[in-house]
Order: structure tokens, then C-alpha cells, then sequence
């Protein structure tokens, strides 16, 4: 049985938007809203959000690929965390839709790879409404476009304590911004792939889609992907992890 295909996941979503929150805050509140999904006090729920300036690096530790030093990351305003999820250092920063799944995989059955694969899959089918023909690259995680990446992927699969199966956090980054490429991704080997480029929507369609925008209409995609009734989605501020 695919993650997608989950036939024990409830029909209900929480979407939530957030115009803007710092990177701590939110890898905070995702912590607390694992827990809270795996002890049944909390529907699944995605959050769909943009963050300050920021570099990632995942659990494949290449400090190499991190181009800036200490007083540059400073002068360029871009903070720095090494977190929890899998893979390489990747930028977060405006004009990017950071979603982030928060569900429950049951373990019988469970493909953690077509849970990969169904986040891609729902950017794909949302790029494809505009005409854009998104796919992947076998060897490497994410969506591309051509030889150049518009969304990467890095996940956590969180063990659940009071359940037998995972709790998933971390998730997708999708460029949406014309010129992002350049902001952010110019100071690291993105994902440690250093023979392709980035793009964003913008970019590739000459639109001035905002993020806000992007995240409603990518809203309905993954819900199909993960069979959930398509959520209101919820624009909020910041909250308390506690």
C-alpha cells in the first residue's frame, strides 16, 4: 500500500497559511504538532508558509556545499540550521512556498518512497495546469524542469510512540518568485548538485503569481494526492509551540 493510498487516514485536513515565519519557529511548532497528531489530539494537517532568508543543511552533512562564511551569511541576512530532515543544504527565503505535511502514515503496508513520490506529484499536476512539463530526475529527489529544479523535497519520518506507524514533517520547497534562483541558491551547491540550475514559476511563465496565490492553487493537488476532502485553507499568524 502507497503513503498515499493510506486507508486508515481520516478524510479530514487542516490547511493552514502563514505569510512569514522565522525557520526555528516553525521547525518548533512542527515538533509540537507531531506529537499532538500521533496522540489523536490534532487533525493532520499541512502548513503552507514563506520564511526569512535561510539555509537548511539536512542530514547529509556536506559542509562544502555551503559557500558563505560566518561574516557573509551575516552580512547577507541568512541564517543557518542544521535540522533533522534528509539531504543536503537547500535555501528557504520570500517568494518560496514552504509546505510542510504533518500526517500519519500507517506502518502496514507503508512505502515511504510513494510518499516521495505523491509529494512530487502534486507540484507536477498543479505546474502542468500552466503548461509547464515538471518531472523528476531518477537519480536525485525534487521536481524539476528540464535540467533545472523548481521544488526540492527533504522529509522526516517521525516514529510514532502511541501508534504503530510514522508521523511525517519537513516537506517542500517550491520557487515560486522570478529571480529567486538568484538570492539565495547563489551562496550554496543547492542539494550538492552542482552541474543544474534553478528556476521558479515566475520565471518559466512570466506571471506574477504570489505565494499566498500559489499555495490555494496547489492546495486541491495534495489533497487529491492524499485522498483528503480539499481543505479551507486558513491564513493565521504565528503561534506558540507549547
Amino acid at each position: 500500500m502507497a503513503a498515499a493510498d493510506n486507508e486508515e487516514r481520516s478524510e479530514r485536513l487542516e490547511a493552514h497559511y502563514i505569510p512569514m515565519l522565522d525557520y526555528a519557529e516553525a521547525w518548533e511548532l512542527q515538533k509540537a504538532y507531531v506529537k499532538q497528531i500521533d496522540r489523536e489530539e490534532r487533525q493532520e494537517t499541512l502548513l503552507l508558509l514563506q520564511h526569512p532568508p535561510t539555509y537548511t543543511i539536512g542530514s547529509d552533512r556536506n559542509p562544502e556545499h555551503l559557500l558563505l562564511n560566518e561574516s557573509e551569511l551575516k552580512e547577507r541576512g541568512i541564517s543557518l540550521y542544521e535540522i533533522d530532515r534528509g539531504g543536503d543544504i537547500t535555501y528557504h527565503g520570500p517568494g518560496q512556498l514552504v509546505g510542510y505535511p504533518l500526517l500519519y502514515l500507517d506502518a502496514v503496508g507503508l512505502d515511504l518512497h510513494a510518499y516521495l513520490r505523491s509529494l512530487e506529484q502534486a507540484i507536477i499536476d498543479w505546474l502542468g495546469v500552466y503548461g509547464i512539463e515538471a518531472g523528476r530526475k531518477p537519480e536525485y529527489t525534487g521536481v524539476w524542469v528540464g535540467d533545472e529544479k523548481i521544488a526540492a523535497i527533504g522529509v522526516k519520518f517521525n516514529k510514532a510512540r502511541n501508534r504503530r506507524g510514522f508521523v511525517t514533517s519537513h516537506g517542500f520547497a517550491l520557487n515560486i518568485k522570478e529571480g529567486i534562483a538568484f538570492e539565495g541558491f547563489n551562496g550554496i551547491v543547492p542539494c550538492g548538485i552542482g552541474e543544474y540550475g534553478v528556476t521558479s514559476f515566475n520565471d518559466l511563465t512570466g506571471r506574477d503569481l504570489s505565494v499566498e496565490e500559489a499555495a490555494a492553487e496547489l492546495l486541491p493537488f495534495f489533497a487529491k494526492q492524499f485522498k483528503f476532502d480539499v481543505p479551507e485553507l486558513v491564513q493565521q499568524r504565528a503561534e506558540s509551540s507549547d
